[in-house]
């Protein structure tokens, strides 16, 4: 990226999903430049989910266009979305509870395996050099995300503000170039949400990895978001800087209060 410039990475053009007579988007349209934390809040039932689940492919929208890095995705399946480096992570923890922390980490990495189940059985030649080099990527998120001492337990045994660290390590494993965090600090206490935050940064900066945030912790989003986009209804109601939007009236009436 030549600086002062900045990138556009995905770009959402007139989406509107409808499921039946009800409107869960309408005419929506976004840019996330790429680097940056770019935050989407509303009231409950604003559509924020459902914005994420047609970036992810859940959602087939009824109307609109979504594209990464100019490619139109809107046809795309989930798993063709995650291989061009679409992760997410879920509003309720979404891990496999009986295994291992270090093996619901490397379920991450299966988006990008090219040998099938039958080469890696034997761990021979290719399907050995993967598996060795998946194994490394996950250490190195392991100690990224600070769960060292945690590695080898039954991820259901952790406190939920730890499984929350493994579910974002989970979409990290996947080498998302785009990751949706889903309420990333619901139900946390003072100290797991600055940790939390203080990853989500760190995975900004350091990982360069361009981050769409869905939060309900007005204090998390202005800290650290760059850029805000304001739903109610499944309508765009307000976007810009944190700034913009805490002088919004708009976005003051339907969601911030005074």
């Amino acid at each position: 990226m030549i600086h002062g410039e900045t990138m556009e990475l995905l770009k959402i053009a007139n989406l509107s999903l409808h499921f039946g007579g009800i409107v869960a988007l309408s005419n929506l349209s976004m840019i996330v430049n790429s680097g940056e934390i770019h935050a989407v809040i509303g009231p409950n039932g604003a559509g924020k989910t459902s914005l994420f689940n047609c970036i992810s492919g859940v959602y087939r929208p009824s109307e609109g266009e979504i594209a990464l890095k100019g490619l139109n995705i809107s046809h795309l399946k989930p798993h063709e979305r995650a291989k061009l480096g679409i992760a997410r992570t879920f509003q309720n923890i979404e891990l496999f509870k009986n295994i291992s922390v270090i093996d619901n980490l490397l379920l991450g990495c299966h988006s990008h395996m090219t040998t099938g189940p039958l080469a890696c059985s034997f761990f021979y030649g290719k399907a050995a050099r993967q598996e060795v080099d998946n194994r490394l990527h996950v250490e190195r998120i392991i100690d990224f995300l600070e769960i060292e001492k945690v590695r080898k337990k039954p991820v259901g045994t952790l406190p939920y503000g730890v499984q929350k660290r493994v579910e974002i390590g989970r979409a990290l494993a996947m080498n998302p170039q785009l990751l949706l965090l889903d309420e990333p600090v619901a139900g946390m206490n003072v100290e797991e949400t600055e940790d939390i935050a203080r990853f989500i940064l760190d995975i900004k900066d350091e990982m360069e990895v361009t981050i769409i945030m869905v939060e309900h912790d007005m204090g998390v989003v202005m800290d650290i978001a760059e850029a805000i986009t304001v739903l109610d209804f499944g309508c765009k109601i307000g976007e810009g800087t944190p700034a913009d939007i805490q002088a919004d009236s708009k976005v003051i009436a339907a969601y911030l209060g005074q």
